[in-house]
């Protein structure tokens, strides 16, 4: 059955849980996995009461990487406009949390350090391990690790192919949370207190502190203002500060 629906995803109030539904193969990503993912993503950006999404693994494991055996046939699990698994090469405009349970190998990292968050089991390992396979981690595992973490801690695990456990995970700061229970249901804790935030703020802070990394130090406050002026303007913005005055909890729109 898994097979049939390789992709799951659930609604629970704001959030989108996205669940990689391949446990028989260690939710390794083929194409069918990248084509349910990049679906997901399209709905958690289109839809205006989604605000923040998670991703997960079922079957006690994130995702092991690419599926191997779909390598060998010819397949290539990487979508246009979105590339490895539907993430990899552009993650939503919306917070997205990864809910690490078990291994995130190779490619299943490389989705993990896509996410805005990430949030673990304390057993969890982690790793870019395409090395040992004659392979590169192409989908993002080389671009994003030295930026996540020290360069030559990076340097290490890319060439020795070596895994980490959640708490080395913490300790190089690339993690959130480490939980003894379910990765999800931390993760879920987590989404929770950012969906209680105005949905256009929350939008808006991700696109500036993921965008004013690359922009000229004399067009910072211009680009910026760019993006959070609306917000200032919103009913939202309204809404916010009649709550306060009010002693309420807000009734967001998204507007």
């Amino acid at each position: 059955m898994s097979e049939e629906t390789p992709v799951l995803t659930e609604v629970r109030g704001p959030i989108l849980i996205i669940t990689l539904n391949r446990p028989e193969a260690k939710n390794a990503a083929n194409l069918a996995l990248s084509k349910g993912v990049a679906a997901a993503i399209d709905r958690l950006d289109a839809d205006d009461s989604l605000s923040v999404g998670i991703i997960t693994g079922a079957g006690g494991t994130f995702c092991s990487g690419m599926d191997l055996k779909g390598f060998l046939k010819g397949e290539r699990p990487s979508i246009p406009g979105r590339g490895f698994a539907g993430l990899a090469e552009a993650p939503p405009k919306k917070p997205l949390i990864a809910a690490v349970d078990g291994y995130a190998l190779a490619g299943g990292m490389e989705i993990a350090l896509s996410c805005d968050m990430i949030v673990a089991n304390r057993n969890a390992k982690f790793g870019i391990p395409e090395v040992k396979r004659g392979l590169a981690a192409a989908a993002g595992g080389l671009i994003r690790m030295p930026r996540q973490m020290p360069f030559r801690v990076a340097m290490e695990f890319a060439l020795t192919g070596e895994f980490f456990g959640a708490e080395r995970a913490y300790q190089l700061g690339i993690i959130n949370r480490v939980t003894d229970g379910p990765a999800l249901d931390a993760a879920v804790e987590l989404a929770a207190a950012i969906g209680a935030n105005g949905p256009l703020a929350v939008k808006a802070s991700k696109q500036v502190i993921v965008e004013s990394r690359l922009w000229p130090e004399d067009e910072m406050w211009k680009r910026q203002q760019e993006i959070v002026g609306p917000v200032f303007v919103s009913e939202d913005a309204r809404e916010g500060a009649a709550a306060f005055a009010e002693k309420r909890a807000p009734n967001w729109k998204g507007k």
